[in-house]
């Protein structure tokens, strides 16, 4: 007997073009007054990885969802500190042209974008039902964002202005018609964007003209990532721990070396005594900038 269980959480397949990537660094976690954010080129760090046919897919060409490489360029990530990335969906910001109605469907609302508006690189959102299940935000006269308020795009058309004769003086005589070729102008229809039927003069608020507005995609929900730039790994600790090692007697050289035999540090070791030959000090001084190559790990023990 099926008890209605379903999953409703899938791996998204989105494209790195739909992806912002915003990072703030900071040189400890201690500083916490300096917020300053950059943002990276999606496109040229996010890489999605492609399904194979052992894994049943189609080989080259059928993103395996939810899998992505992230590059971190070395120009940007070039110094030890904490680097938050936060990962979101690109945030398309336009305005609104017009609120407007249909003619033919008067009880149909919506907004008008002038594509022209609209940043270049996603202008080719902006088609015939290419911005469905996007979110709208919306933006105050002094630029800031309404806080937990947005809509979300149910259709998108070509449309053109007409001109209507209203017997209603209040009522606005320009309205829209779809067209089904190019235009510079889309039709958004949002939701929620009628009225409750206990209540059908609560109009919802769907924008007003010339109101700055963010639309951005729901592929996705957005992550947040720390990396954490360190001068010491796990590798280069276990090499200091366990590690082979030899201390020259005569010249006080300790050297470590790594996986491979290779010289990895090299330190003076020597006493600090006073006048009456009394211990004061064992020292041990990095030798980073003098090293001594004679003492190579095959030399030593063969």
């Amino acid at each position: 007997m099926a008890i209605g269980s379903y999953g409703t959480i899938r791996p998204s397949d989105v494209s790195p073009q739909d992806v912002e990537i915003i990072m703030n660094y900071t040189p400890t976690r201690d500083v916490t007054d300096q917020f300053v954010l950059t943002k990276l080129d999606a496109q040229t760090l996010l890489r999605p990885y492609f399904n194979n046919t052992e894994t049943g897919g189609n080989a080259g060409v059928e993103v395996l969802g939810g899998l992505y490489n992230l590059t971190l360029p070395a120009n940007q990530f070039n110094a030890l500190g904490i680097y938050t990335l936060y990962i979101r969906p690109a945030q398309i910001r336009t305005v609104i042209s017009d609120c407007g109605v249909l003619s033919a469907l008067p009880n149909v609302k919506g907004i008008i974008i002038d594509i022209s508006n609209v940043p270049t690189e996603y202008q080719n959102k902006f088609v015939p039902q290419g911005l469905v299940g996007f979110r709208v935000e919306y933006l105050n006269p002094d630029g800031s964002k309404i806080p937990n308020f947005f809509r979300v795009v149910t259709s998108s058309f070509y449309c053109e202005p007409v001109v209507t004769n209203e017997v209603n003086t209040t009522q606005k005589s320009i309205r829209y018609r779809y067209v089904d070729g190019d235009s510079n102008l889309i039709f958004l229809t949002l939701s929620p964007s009628s009225s409750p039927t206990n209540k059908p003069n609560a109009t919802p608020f769907i924008g007003q003209p010339n109101q700055d507005i963010i639309i951005s995609n729901t592929f996705f929900n957005p992550i947040t990532l720390e990396v954490e730039m360190v001068e010491y790994d796990i590798s280069s600790l276990a090499i200091a721990l366990y590690g082979n090692q030899t201390k020259s007697i005569d010249d006080g050289i300790y050297t470590i070396y790594d996986s491979q035999n290779n010289i990895y540090r090299q330190y003076n070791l020597y006493e600090i005594r006073d006048q009456f030959n009394a211990l004061l000090y064992e020292v041990r001084q990095n030798r980073n900038d003098n090293i001594d190559f004679s003492k190579n790990f095959t030399n030593i023990t063969t």
